[in-house]
């Protein structure tokens, strides 16, 4: 496949992934946190979004696997797994700790650091940190 195709198309998804983060208001740290705060200043925003997503991708991914491959890519690359190891519960739990702590998770601190939100300005360096601990302790 074409890599400026295929580089120009994940940069559109981020694009958009980006800009219906901020459309959504996902992109506040304070809004998430306001979602995990179920005992007190319970924030129902991100619920809304996460069902419009889900239902979303309920409809339509029956209809994107129908075709042979992707627009910009050779074939699907689905996950083959179907069990539940430590590593994925490990790393879910992990992923919510640190979302819960920072009220980001990498999608809209990435959309953060582009306007140079505080918080995402220490968040990001963090979680590069974290993914560059992963590959090294991984061995991948």
């Amino acid at each position: 496949m074409n890599s400026s195709r295929t580089l120009f198309a994940a940069l559109l998804s981020g694009a958009l992934f980006g800009l219906g983060l901020a459309v959504s208001g996902m992109t506040d740290p304070l809004r998430i946190l306001g979602f995990l705060d179920i005992a007190g200043d319970f924030d129902p925003a991100l619920l809304f979004v996460l069902g419009g997503a889900v239902t979303t991708t309920l409809v339509l991914f029956r209809f994107v696997l129908k075709r042979p491959a992707p627009v910009f890519a050779g074939s699907f690359q689905l996950s083959s797994l179907r069990t539940l190891d430590r590593p994925l519960l490990l790393g879910a739990a992990l992923f919510g700790i640190g979302w819960g702590l920072a009220g980001y998770c990498p999608g809209p601190a990435l959309v953060g650091l582009g306007v140079a939100s505080p918080e995402a300005l220490w968040f990001v360096p963090a979680m590069l940190v974290g993914m560059l601990l992963h590959r090294l302790l991984r061995g991948s």
